[in-house]
């Protein structure tokens, strides 16, 4: 083949990339296109998404490449920079979200136009979202059997980043967007630095994540959700590095709980709008009480320092999201979609399969198995956060109460200045 368009969507990487190493492996010109696409807002992801971005055109330009960026609708852009370069083909990764497939199909058709061929490629997910189907129905609706069979499929093999990217030769590559960033969050984008926290977690720290995961306080998890999310990092290079190791199994787990939302999302698009499993719940549209969680001031500190981590963060540690999402949804009784706007709009992680996966888990009308469990905050908080800790580096107004305390400061014997009385009544009880 002459020149393939490689166009990157959440794939922005080089190392273990089905479709960037075939195009260079059997293309003499390889164009990787990003197009910023204004019908994908990037909220508070602009600043994490800028520094990938120009991290990947910096590893490109050292393979003898560059990172070509447009903006506008993806697939008219792919389509004009194909004729510009002469291009013989448009290949792509494979994604699941309702926008993504709609995408994929108009690329699909406009190549057929232009007599362009068109492929997809894995690389999102471990396993192919479709690939693994019960003997009836067309996914998986409970984790444990697909966990079983996930454990035990073939895994494609990962691929090396290729040791030479030619593109065609006065190309405009295009303007990144600025990477002048707000202060919000401590992570950075990037594949060089998601590769350099992965060698680090791997040698330092998954040996103990069967233990300290769920620990609030402590540096137990590793932080690289972001990074598959915007594909910075293979999910398939990650599991593959971990599997084997003391501590994997527990922490391949995670991603094959991945691997599982994705599955489902392709099966029922409608994740983010409408009950997975419908139940009869009588929603409470109580904007107060929204915003009072929205902003961490609902008067149960382990739910309010989740908020504020995720406010001044963009992330949240994953045993808080299930504390705040269960308060939200069982205490205070506000719909789980207003718990995933909120969810969507901050985190840098966010994607629709895990985020609103994970919310209708938490909320009982998803792929929980007892969708009546309701978490007892105070006892979450009590076994998670022992000494108080979590509480008191987001919640400062508390940091003077004693562990006896901290989690319930309604019962100290005046209420911390400035810090509210809890919502609803919470005990540990």
């Amino acid at each position: 083949m002459d020149t393939v368009i490689v166009l990157l969507n959440r794939d922005l990487r080089v190392h273990d990339h089905p479709a960037l190493a075939e195009a260079c492996a059997r293309a003499r010109l390889v164009v990787p296109l990003f197009v910023i696409d204004p019908a994908i807002p990037a909220r508070h992801r602009q600043g994490f998404l800028a520094e990938a971005l120009d991290d990947l055109r910096s590893t490109l330009r050292d393979l003898g490449g560059d990172l070509v960026v447009r903006r506008g609708d993806p697939v008219a852009e792919a389509v004009r920079l194909a004729t510009e370069t002469r291009a013989t083909a448009i290949w792509a990764t494979s994604d699941v979200s309702s926008y993504a497939r709609r995408r994929e199909q108009r690329l699909e058709k406009a190549c057929d136009a232009q007599r362009l061929q068109f492929r997809l490629f894995p690389g999102v997910t471990v396993v192919p979202p479709g690939r693994l189907r019960p003997f009836a129905g067309d996914h998986y609706r409970v984790f444990t059997p697909y966990w079983r069979v996930w454990s035990t499929a073939p895994h494609r093999p990962v691929l090396p980043a290729p040791s030479v990217v030619h593109v065609p030769p006065g190309i405009d590559p295009g303007e990144l967007p600025g990477l002048e960033r707000k202060p919000y969050g401590n992570l950075r984008g990037g594949e060089t630095v998601a590769r350099r926290r992965l060698d680090l977690w791997l040698k330092l720290c998954l040996a103990d994540y069967d233990e300290g995961h769920d620990e609030l306080a402590e540096d137990g998890t590793s932080m690289l959700s972001p990074y598959l999310r915007f594909g910075c990092v293979s999910p398939s290079e990650v599991a593959a590095r971990a599997a084997g190791r003391p501590g994997g199994e527990a922490f391949v787990r995670q991603l094959c709980w991945r691997d599982f939302y994705y599955q489902v999302a392709l099966a029922f698009p409608e994740l983010p709008r409408r009950d997975y499993r419908p139940r009869d719940v009588d929603w409470n549209d109580d904007q107060d009480a929204a915003d009072a969680w929205r902003e961490g001031l609902t008067g149960v500190p382990i739910v309010d320092a989740g908020m504020r981590q995720l406010r001044t963060e963009g992330w949240m540690h994953n045993r808080a999201r299930m504390i705040v999402g269960s308060y939200l949804t069982k205490r205070l009784k506000i719909h789980w979609r207003v718990g995933g706007d909120h969810f969507a709009d901050l985190l840098l992680d966010a994607d629709i399969p895990n985020n609103w996966g994970n919310w209708q888990w938490v909320a009982g009308t998803g792929n929980d198995t007892r969708p009546n469990r309701v978490l007892n905050p105070v006892r979450q908080a009590t076994r998670f956060d022992p000494k108080g800790d979590y509480v008191r580096r987001y919640v400062p107004e508390l940091s003077g109460l004693p562990a006896s305390l901290v989690h319930e400061p309604w019962k100290a014997p005046a209420l911390a200045a400035g810090y509210p009385a809890p919502l609803v009544a919470v005990d540990n009880g």
